[in-house]
């Protein structure tokens, strides 16, 4: 049956196609999104706000284009979304909480030449000097001046587009094929210069079916979503999913309200929660036993889901968290457990149509790195150094293949494990240690505490690993006590344990290791002066 439903599916197609079809599939008054304004809107009402919006924007942009988005989680951004899929032009999704200076280098990257936002939003968000520094260089429109532009001429002309809407868009020349540029997303730089990474439409609705072989998406559910739509995480299965499978989707702004969004789960009765493992915490924390008691796809990737995480889930809401894993280069879902097929620390199998090998890494002895390809594997990325260029992904294998950079291992009934990031492995003793596992030490040591680890180099030019825990009495006493009572390395204790810091987190949930280590290095440099 699974294998029935990935290649029954038509992928070889747009977007905004996917649209038409789940708007014929599912009702065109079928209420389908809802956000922060509490009004539930329709298919038809997505479908012909985007066609009228469309009329302006084919006047302000061109065919092809890169198109800055700067808006939060709302209907407005869905709109604004599909009336560019409409006019063949491709968003880029803006990380409006990067500061100028990184939305800058993407636009420049992406040749980014116009942003859409709302002044109602740069207002409530305080972001008017992001603004006015982006002015200097990139057109500004705003989506209030936007409307007080339409007229009854371009109601009456959307109205008519929209009775034919199949047809037009089918005969425009700008109905781009499956194999087009659908959107531009960008990595959030946690460890480097963010990059930006082109997905096709073929992309994004081969990894919807993908994914829809492990989580059900159907008008019986109803899917709460807090992830930033400028993530690939938020954006296709937050968002695009849901909207192409028939569930309805709430958009909320932030992820970061640890006591409203369980009520707003308990009172929406929303079934499905994605989600990271400092969210999941966040929200347990604060929820009552009964708010997530609709719940029955609670689904946690972009970063590790810690154990105690999964046992307080259990504990107090008796729902099993499912561990999924992804990358914005597979838009983005690689593997995922399922409620029928779920092996705890793992983070599932590897999605139907799909590869993969294991390629050795000199100095890990455990796993190595994971190359996958697959109907959705990026375009390709556009670099800094070479803007507007995309480059394909490939590797030794050829074409088509991408190094997702992490180090795992797969057992014999094909559950992958991920240990760590290749770039998070320090050198300690002429032995790789992987910076992941000296956190999950921490955690084992500390439950329930956030930690972080990085290595630097010292000042005898010699690797250290540096531990920063909001714990404030931690001390690697209690370190060594466990990881001899668990069998751990010695070489996994870090030689330093720093208490005095707030770690650092993207808005993704993943933590910010560029900033965290340039608080290190600062926080070590007034150490030395005391």
């Amino acid at each position: 049956m699974e294998n029935n439903i990935y290649t029954s599916f038509d992928k070889q197609k747009t977007l905004f196609s996917a649209l038409l079809d789940a708007s014929n599939n599912f009702g065109k008054q079928y209420k389908i999104i809802e956000d922060i304004g509490r009004q539930p809107t329709s298919y038809r009402k997505i479908i012909l706000r985007s066609i009228l919006l469309s009329i302006i924007l084919k006047k302000q942009t061109n065919i092809s284009e890169h198109i800055g988005i700067i808006l939060p989680n709302t209907i407005a951004l869905s709109v604004l979304f599909f009336a560019l899929q409409f006019i063949g032009r491709v968003p880029a999704m803006l990380n409006f909480t990067s500061g100028s200076f990184a939305i800058k280098r993407a636009c420049q990257t992406a040749q980014i030449k116009t942003i859409y936002t709302s002044k109602n939003f740069i207002k409530k968000a305080k972001l008017e000097n992001i603004i006015e520094e982006l002015k200097k260089k990139y057109k500004i429109y705003y989506l209030e001046d936007i409307k007080e532009k339409i007229n009854l001429k371009s109601k009456i002309l959307a109205f008519f587009i929209y009775l034919n809407v199949g047809r037009y868009y089918n005969k425009k020349s700008f109905a781009k094929n499956s194999e087009s540029s659908a959107v531009v997303l960008f990595t959030s730089g946690s460890e480097g210069h963010p990059k930006g990474v082109v997905l096709s439409h073929s992309n994004l609705l081969s990894n919807f079916v993908q994914v829809k072989q492990h989580i059900e998406f159907g008008t019986s559910n109803i899917l709460f979503c807090c992830l930033p739509l400028y993530h690939s995480f938020g954006l296709n299965a937050g968002f695009l999913m849901p909207l192409f499978g028939g569930s309805k989707v709430f958009l909320y702004p932030t992820p970061l309200e640890y006591r409203i969004i369980p009520k707003l789960i308990c009172e929406l009765k929303a079934t499905i929660l994605f989600g990271t493992n400092t969210f999941f915490k966040g929200y347990a924390s604060y929820a009552d036993s009964n708010d997530f008691k609709t719940l029955k796809y609670i689904v946690a990737g972009a970063e590790k889901l810690h154990k105690d995480t999964i046992l307080l889930w259990q504990k107090k809401f008796n729902l099993t968290i499912l561990q999924g894993y992804g990358v914005t280069e597979t838009s983005p879902v690689i593997s995922v457990n399922n409620l029928n097929k779920n092996k705890e620390g793992t983070v599932g199998r590897i999605m139907d149509g799909m590869n993969y090998y294991i390629k050795i890494v000199e100095g890990i002895k455990k796993g190595g790195h994971l190359v996958v390809n697959g109907p959705n594997i990026m375009l390709g990325y556009l670099l800094y150094d070479k803007p507007g260029k995309i480059q394909p992904p490939s590797t030794e294998k050829g074409s088509g293949w991408y190094d997702t950079g992490d180090i795992a291992e797969v057992d014999e009934e094909g559950f992958i494990t991920i240990l760590g990031r290749a770039k998070r492995f320090a050198k300690i003793g002429g032995e790789m240690v992987s910076l992941t596992a000296v956190e999950e030490l921490a955690t084992l040591t500390w439950p329930e505490i956030k930690h972080a680890s990085i290595s630097i180099i010292d000042h005898k030019n010699k690797e250290r690993i540096i531990l920063v825990t909001e714990n404030k009495k931690a001390s690697r006493i209690e370190l060594q006590k466990i990881a001899k009572k668990n069998q751990i390395s010695e070489l996994t204790i870090p030689k330093k344990i720093v208490t005095s810091l707030e770690i650092p987190i993207l808005t993704t949930g993943k933590i910010d290791y560029i900033n965290l280590e340039k608080l290190i290095i600062s926080e070590i440099k007034r150490e030395s002066i005391k």
